[in-house]
């Protein structure tokens, strides 16, 4: 039994240092060692003169390096303590099975099972111990943390924003709540604001969810009349709560936290204004890039003039854009080409729509950090017809190309795993990927549209949902 025990108190001992090692991972304070990898990888001693971009790409390129060898470590370290956790866990299942053979009555069953409850108990305690403890050696690292002056310069394992500029005009507290990332969402953020705006917002969303929900159950299939009394229940429930929601007094902690937060957030927009920066969210990645204004404007009039597919309008289009919408709409209606229930669907809202417009999200992780083009439509005035068209069409090229399409990761195993089966997977065989630059600007849009009405004529189709090709096309 002693040895069974000497088992368990080993293998606790483990994920006692397999809690330590992730504590110092969630308070950013590593093992000194780790920190020696940046010994090994040698500083840059030589920078080349009056040519800031390449200063900053070749110190971005130093930093990546040795955070990406850092967290193949972290990772390394952390699948060694779960090997050797369950090496001991074979040892003792090995050994307990060892020690129930020696045995056959019942009695010996009976005694069994009391030694290694025994055993589970005191286990169980001794792991209870070690977690009560986690609390204090998490403030002690945090206190060795803020007491070390080598953490300040060192490059650590979390995802940091990407820094397009020299030197760092952030100090720690604002680059760390930047760490945090576009997902982040700030806490209690109405808790700070006066009365009145807390009244304002209250009114806002109290009308937003209180319309949605309206809409839904008065709609098909529940056909709810509006003027049932439900709905005044409902709308005096919600207000109820939205009131109690906002207006419940938060504990100083959070308020001082809320307050703190606010003053962080409020001095980075007056140093990306003062200074002239730019922040956006950074292609095919979860954190920020920070830049000049300058030098992000430069890389989107390199973009414009490689692509040489957008111009710079001298006024705004939108009245002209939704009038044309809605005549179209009108006449596709007015000779019944499309239906009632339709016709209400796509028309456009002219109290809600806006300009579509153009931005850039930086590509970090290539060389030169080019742009890439994004246009936000969702709120554009041919943005329904696209949803509609979309629901209606997508579903038939998902089926006529299901033998031919990837759709993520788990369809690329499963298609792989066919491939395998019909002998067709060997070593010879390649794996290729295709990178198309700007791949959206050289497709024509007439060009396309013939294709899409090949591809329908193709398959047989000659209408979709009721519309017929020749519509859609228009």
């Amino acid at each position: 039994m002693n040895q069974l025990i000497t088992m368990r108190e080993k293998q606790a001992e483990i994920w006692k240092e397999q809690l330590n090692f992730e504590t110092r991972i969630y308070c950013k304070f590593l093992p000194q060692n780790f920190d020696h990898l940046e010994n090994f990888i040698s500083p840059i001693d030589y920078l080349p003169l009056n040519n800031d971009t390449k200063i900053i790409e070749i110190k971005n390129k130093r930093h990546k390096i040795i955070q990406e060898a850092k967290r193949q470590w972290l990772n390394y370290s952390l699948n060694i303590y779960e090997i050797k956790i369950q090496e001991y866990e074979q040892q003792y299942q090995n050994a307990f099975i060892k020690l129930r053979s020696l045995f056959s009555d019942n009695n010996a069953t009976t005694m069994l099972n009391n030694i290694k409850e025994y055993i589970n108990n005191r286990i169980n305690r001794l792991k209870k111990d070690i977690y009560d403890k986690m609390a204090s050696f998490r403030r002690m690292i945090l206190q060795n943390r803020q007491r070390s002056s080598s953490t300040k310069n060192v490059i650590g394992v979390s995802s940091e924003p990407y820094l397009d500029l020299i030197s760092n005009p952030f100090n720690k507290r604002q680059w760390n709540y930047l760490s945090f990332g576009p997902s982040y969402i700030r806490v209690n953020q109405s808790a700070i604001n006066s009365k009145c705006q807390q009244e304002i917002e209250i009114k806002n969303q109290h009308k937003d969810i209180y319309s949605k929900v309206e809409n839904h159950l008065t709609g098909y299939p529940h056909r709810i009349p509006r003027n049932n009394a439900i709905f005044k229940q409902y709308s005096d429930h919600l207000l109820d709560y939205l009131n109690q929601s906002y207006f419940t007094p938060l504990p100083y902690k959070d308020q001082y936290k809320s307050h703190e937060q606010a003053q962080i957030l409020g001095s980075i927009r007056r140093i990306i204004q003062n200074m002239n920066l730019i922040i956006r969210v950074t292609d095919k990645g979860n954190n920020f890039y920070i830049g000049s204004v300058g030098e992000f404007e430069q890389k989107a009039e390199n973009f414009f003039s490689d692509t040489n597919a957008f111009i710079e309008l001298s006024y705004n289009p939108f009245n002209e854009i939704l009038d044309k919408v809605i005549q179209v709409l009108n006449t596709l209606r007015g000779k019944d080409l499309i239906r009632k229930w339709q016709y209400e669907q796509i028309m456009p809202d002219r109290t809600t729509c806006e300009l579509a417009h153009l931005y850039f999200n930086p590509k970090t992780h290539k060389d030169g950090i080019p742009v890439r083009p994004i246009q936000s439509t969702i709120h554009a005035s041919t943005s329904k017809i696209s949803k509609f068209l979309d629901k209606i069409l997508r579903p038939i090229f998902d089926d006529k190309c299901k033998d031919t399409t990837i759709i993520d990761g788990a369809s690329l195993i499963t298609e792989l795993s066919k491939y395998n089966r019909k002998g067709l997977l060997k070593s010879t065989t390649l794996l290729c990927t295709f990178d198309i630059r700007n791949v959206y600007t050289i497709l024509p849009q007439q060009e396309s549209l013939d294709i899409l009405m090949t591809f329908l004529h193709a398959h047989g189709y000659r209408k979709a949902k009721g519309i017929s090709i020749g519509t859609i096309k228009n």
